[in-house]
């Protein structure tokens, strides 16, 4: 028995739901999740209402328009719009803006928006959606990744390399390899 070995099988694993929350949150952390969720949430009000009918009672009250079909698409469009988010997150600008001219058009369209519930929603979720970045990695531990320690033709230690000198420009983004340290200037050699 060696010491990495539990001491009963199964003790040291986590559970499942341990798991899982850990795993949907690392998921939701890197993609617009709650731009998409408003979204989602904002095109069920504006779907739903024009072919729903309330009974208060023995009265039935019907909000049907002549515009259902352009609510129900309405409606799907955003929901669409929502989950492309979650999934394709390098959509986030086009659903966004998209979700908020959806948005725009269901108040005349949609009975008000969906009675304002999915138009806020759907507004609120495209400004999250045009407004969310990707974030970038810690300052220490873009540092520690890239190329720690490394030894050298002469025996000594090399300095790890940072992101800001990744192209030693200082630009980490410059990959027209063109930058006036390496001596390019900007035509292909041949060999």
């Amino acid at each position: 028995m060696s010491a990495e070995t539990p001491a009963a099988p199964g003790q040291n694993d986590e559970h499942y739901l341990q798991v899982f929350r850990r795993n949907f949150r690392s998921w939701r952390g890197d993609r617009p999740f709650w731009a998409g969720l408003y979204i989602v949430f904002g095109g069920f009000p504006i779907a739903y209402f024009p072919y729903a009918h309330l009974h208060l009672g023995h009265l039935t009250l019907a909000m049907s328009t002549t515009a259902g079909a352009g609510s129900l698409i309405i409606g799907v469009l955003l929901v669409v719009l929502g989950i492309s988010l979650w999934f394709q997150k390098h959509v986030r600008t086009f659903a966004g803006v998209a979700a908020i001219l959806l948005a725009l058009v269901s108040i005349p369209v949609a009975n008000l928006g969906g009675f304002l519930i999915g138009f806020l929603f759907a507004l609120l979720g495209g400004a999250m959606a045009v407004s969310w970045v990707p974030g970038e990695p810690e300052e220490g531990y873009a540092a520690s990744v890239s190329l720690a320690k490394q030894d050298t033709p002469d025996g000594s230690a090399a300095e790890p390399i940072g992101h800001e000198a990744a192209d030693g420009a200082g630009d980490p983004n410059d990959l027209s390899g063109t930058s006036p340290t390496n001596g390019a200037n900007g035509r292909y050699s041949a060999g």
